[in-house]
């Protein structure tokens, strides 16, 4: 029978206060959320119902519900993914891929890591100069998505990226003795097997996109709109900024109508990133390596 010495001992004190510090760690970032979480559901939960949700604001903005505002949060969304997605993928296969190691790779990097920390009111300057004023789209659902897209462009590449960087090198060089291209190799066996790192770096695109306001502010979402929008060519009300503008700019509201619309802000955010997360376990679950 073997004796613990006192290395021993030692080490599994420090173990022991390693696993002890994580815990704490962890319990400190999950313990803010679910104060923030308790407070809106105490605060707004009583004005949740079909009818807030499914109607318009009325009384001017004190009263009614969020319907407009919702299915123009779930459109600047739709379409900032649209945009974002694709070019993302496609410049992280360009970096990951194809791309040599030399000067302008690394500056193109290194852009992208600017652009990862440039202010959300810098992208939103941006945004009117280019999208509204410069190619003349006006202020309206395409200008604000496609601000929301080039802000959120970064995180896309780089999780994109690393996803398909994390893709064993012995399966590309099986590929490649099999005779097959470049291209071919990338599209049936790398990109199927970093689809869940990809999915990553759209569940936190989905959460930033509908949770800004600046961007969208002076690009396309309205004050208040007593119609839905048709196109991308309207402008749209958002739950961010209806948010801001009942908490701030409009006397007389309710105490538990702005937590209610915060509440549903995070349960759609959360929705999203659940319905994604469970997306990513399958496939991960799927992977053979």
């Amino acid at each position: 029978m073997f004796e613990a010495t006192t290395l021993n001992l030692r080490n599994r004190r420090v173990e022991r206060l390693a696993r002890l510090l994580f815990l704490l760690m962890t319990v400190l970032l999950i313990v803010p959320v679910l104060i923030i979480l308790t407070i809106l559901t105490v605060k707004g939960g009583s004005v949740i119902s079909l009818e807030f949700l499914f109607s318009e604001p009325t009384e001017g903005m004190t009263a009614g519900g969020i319907f407009p505002a919702l299915i123009g949060t779930i459109w600047l969304v739709a379409v900032a993914l649209l945009v974002s997605v694709p070019i993302g993928v496609a410049a992280a296969i360009y970096l990951s891929e194809y791309a040599p190691d030399n000067w302008l790779t690394r500056v193109i990097n290194l852009a992208i890591i600017n652009l990862a920390g440039v202010p959300s009111i810098v992208h939103a300057l941006f945004g009117v100069g280019a999208f509204v004023l410069f190619f003349g789209f006006g202020t309206c659902i395409l200008s604000a998505s496609l601000t929301l897209a080039i802000m959120t462009l970064p995180v896309v590449i780089v999780s994109t990226r690393e996803a398909m960087q994390s893709v064993p090198k012995a399966f590309r060089e099986a590929c490649w003795s099999m005779g097959a291209t470049r291209w071919q190799t990338i599209r049936q066996v790398v990109l199927p097997n970093s689809i869940s790192g990809i999915l990553t770096g759209i569940i936190l695109e989905v959460s930033r996109t509908a949770g800004e306001t600046a961007p969208i502010m002076f690009t396309g979402a309205a004050f208040f709109l007593p119609f839905l929008p048709q196109s991308v060519f309207d402008q749209t009300m958002a739950l961010s900024l209806h948010l801001f503008v009942i908490s701030t700019q409009v006397p007389g509201v309710p105490e538990p109508l702005p937590y209610g619309v915060a509440l549903v802000l995070i349960a759609i955010v959360l929705a999203m990133n659940a319905l994604s997360i469970a997306f990513r376990m399958y496939l991960r679950g799927k992977k053979k390596w």
